[in-house]
């Protein structure tokens, strides 16, 4: 921090990712699916978070999508067509290699009833293997992705003075009717569904551990009292990337996220 506050820092370039809040309704408005990071994991050990990961080259090969065009992505998203096929790809893959719930399914309209057995399985660890391609998945087993299912709503880009960096997407998305989440992910140690506005509780109290664009999200889907109102509100969301910035002033380092006060720290420098 010190370095990039006084413009001596080469930052690294991050890594292109995605996550996917997997929501549901209840009786007293949505709820959303999330996990919490192995305290062993080099990267937000121990916080909780969202499925998701890094996008795979190959997420951007020829994979055909229900909904908006890869051009419609790309506007979207403020990509370049293959950029953005592989944004949309990498979030439908993380979420089901960590959740086993899959956004695809035999026709534009339908979507997978059932992605447990054997089989899948089977599949899914390929896939986290990078055995295989998400691209060959699809086409192997006669599906098609459903890029309509997914709202994008956020991007936020790791500072430029941490050593392991992403540019990561955000999106909602509903849980598919018939199908369920489970911890298949060798990196969580727990998961939960938990109402957003009780979720940002746990964390005021300190009780849980969540990163900046986590807690923020948590936030911003409080309000909405249905996922249908959470996925309508997606097209209107400002997808303009929040990145901290690192300063000196009056001799001290100010830590600040644009637009996200609440995480503004001031550090002595010394």
């Amino acid at each position: 921090m010190r370095a990039l506050a006084a413009g001596e820092l080469e930052p690294v370039t991050p890594r292109r990712a995605a996550t996917v809040m997997l929501l549901r309704d209840t009786a007293r408005g949505p709820a959303v699916h999330m996990l919490r990071r192995r305290a062993s994991m080099a990267f937000a050990g121990g916080a909780y978070a969202y499925p998701g990961g890094s996008v795979d080259p190959r997420d951007a090969r020829g994979t055909d999508s229900a909904g908006p065009t890869w051009t419609e992505w790309a506007e979207r998203l403020g990509t370049d067509e293959a950029t953005s096929r592989a944004i949309v790809c990498a979030a439908v893959r993380e979420t089901f290699e960590e959740s086993g719930v899959l956004l695809a399914g035999p026709d534009a309209h339908t979507v997978a009833a059932d992605t447990t057995g054997e089989d899948w399985e089977a599949d899914r660890a390929a896939l986290v293997a990078r055995d295989l391609s998400f691209a060959d998945f699809l086409d192997r087993r006669g599906l098609v992705l459903r890029g309509d299912l997914l709202g994008a709503w956020a991007r936020w880009i790791t500072p430029e003075f941490e050593t392991r960096r992403y540019d990561t997407y955000f999106f909602a998305a509903a849980l598919p009717e018939g199908q369920r989440t489970r911890n298949a992910s060798t990196e969580a140690d727990r998961t939960v569904w938990v109402r957003p506005e009780e979720a940002a509780a746990g964390y005021d109290k300190g009780e849980l551990l969540m990163m900046p664009p986590t807690i923020a999200t948590l936030r911003q889907l409080a309000p909405y009292g249905s996922v249908a109102d959470v996925l309508a509100g997606a097209a209107e969301r400002d997808l303009t990337p929040v990145l901290a910035r690192a300063r000196l002033v009056d001799g001290e380092i100010v830590l600040s996220w644009p637009g996200h006060d609440e995480f503004t720290k001031r550090i002595d420098p010394a």
